[in-house]
């Protein structure tokens, strides 16, 4: 395949690309509204699924699909960062855990790893349009965004409602079943994880 073709290849990859986001938010709004991921008292298998897999489909498509490795390659790393800015949002996680409606064991981690990675993200964005910061400090700055992501994911289970609870003293995330907190782990966390390993790919494509 010429490089020409290659490029109009991925190019026709955009609309399909946007058109499955448009559908993957629209599937998780309306089983949001639907009620399907407030788990109550059983295990959150529906709101653990639907985080894991859009990661897995892109990780399978990216690995196994040569001209969408090159269109996901080809996305501005600056913009992608930038995006993380909305993680600021994560101070919701602390006022609602003042108010009692969240567990701390997951909404300080979640929180304020969230306010840390969108205050810092306009920097690194500005620095990586600007051709001036390192690859290994954006690589890092990327890792702890996703430690942050896999944490509260993981601790969000731990203190939730049913058997999988060891962490739930009393007040659960349940709440984060519930629309429009649901929107965030069935739909932002994958999304932002997206973009964290598209960011990555970028960055060690560079440095070869």
């Amino acid at each position: 395949m010429t490089r020409l073709s290659a490029s109009i290849h991925t190019t026709r990859l955009g609309p399909l690309a946007a058109a499955v986001v448009a559908l993957w938010f629209l599937a998780s709004l309306t089983l949001s509204l639907t009620g399907v991921f407030d788990s109550r008292n059983r295990p959150p298998l529906a709101i653990a699924a639907s985080a894991l897999v859009p990661v897995i489909a892109f990780a399978i498509a990216y690995l196994g699909w040569p001209e969408f490795r090159r269109f996901a390659l080809s996305a501005n790393p600056a913009l992608l960062t930038v995006a993380h800015t909305w993680r600021v949002a994560g101070i919701t996680f602390l006022i609602l855990y003042y108010h009692n409606q969240l567990p701390g064991v997951f909404a300080l981690s979640a929180g304020w790893g969230d306010i840390a990675i969108g205050i810092t993200a306009p920097f690194v964005a500005w620095g990586i349009s600007r051709g001036i910061a390192k690859s290994q400090p954006i690589l890092l700055w990327n890792a702890l965004g996703l430690l942050d992501l896999a944490a509260a994911v993981t601790l969000g289970v731990l203190s939730s409602a049913g058997p999988l609870g060891i962490l739930a003293h009393g007040t659960t995330t349940q709440l984060m079943g519930r629309f429009p907190l649901s929107l965030i782990p069935t739909f932002l966390v994958p999304l932002f994880i997206i973009f964290h390993l598209i960011t990555i790919g970028i960055i060690r494509q560079r440095k070869e």
